[in-house]
């Protein structure tokens, strides 16, 4: 399969936690596209999701679908059709420019957060824009970290988005989370504060083996 599955999905759960769940469409996809459902607040939020069959049946243990959440500007994934599936609006963050156009389905714009987690901006350039949520226990970050191997150099269980080495966002060492949610692979729930600041703080110095990693699979020599 290459970076992004289509068609037939196998959908995989990941994540389980009480209080929320993730999954994987297309678990043997290179960019292992990770998507979750967090009860908060009397809600259930479905955050940057990937579409497949299972996933309603996947959820439906936990709260009633509150509504949709775009972390990432270039994470309108199927967004539109869960919310519209569910009757309720995808919400965006409000500085957040470029995604409202892309999403066939109701937007709110929010500044704060929803339910319990706080907004959180992550980045914010004309080239990248991303948030994060937090509730004082889970932490959710869509893009700039993640376990997938293209995200990790050698020894690293979690790494810095590999356009985000040089720049990496420092603001994310400062959360004291249990678990962290990933937009791409697998999430953490042991360690999760230091495995944050080892890939935050060896981001620019493990930069070069990384990239000569991710160059020796795309020619096929690892």
């Amino acid at each position: 399969m290459g970076m992004k599955g289509s068609g037939t999905a196998d959908l995989t759960s990941i994540d389980r936690f009480d209080g929320g769940v993730g999954w994987l469409a297309y678990p043997e996809e290179t960019m292992r596209r990770a998507s979750h459902a967090i009860e908060s607040d009397g809600q259930l939020w479905v955050v940057d999701p990937v579409d497949a069959d299972g996933v309603d049946d996947l959820i439906a243990e936990y709260d009633e679908v509150g509504g949709v959440v775009v972390l990432l500007d270039r994470h309108e994934r199927d967004a539109a059709t869960v919310a519209t599936r569910h009757d309720v609006p995808v919400y965006v963050p409000d500085w957040m420019s470029g995604v409202e156009d892309g999403l066939d389905a109701p937007v709110v714009r929010v500044s704060d957060g929803v339910g319990e987690f706080a907004l959180e901006r992550v980045v914010d350039n004309p080239f990248w824009q991303e948030a994060a949520l937090f509730d004082g226990e889970t932490l959710v970050v869509p893009e700039a970290l993640g376990t997938v191997s293209y995200f990790r150099a050698p020894g690293e269980r979690l790494g810095v988005h590999p356009m985000l080495r040089a720049v990496p966002p420092r603001s994310l060492t400062g959360y004291d989370a249990d678990r962290l949610l990933v937009g791409h692979g697998e999430g953490l729930s042991e360690d999760v504060r230091p495995a944050i600041r080892d890939a935050v703080g060896g981001s620019r110095r493990r930069m070069v083996p990384l990239y000569l990693d991710n160059l020796r699979g795309l020619v096929g020599l690892g």
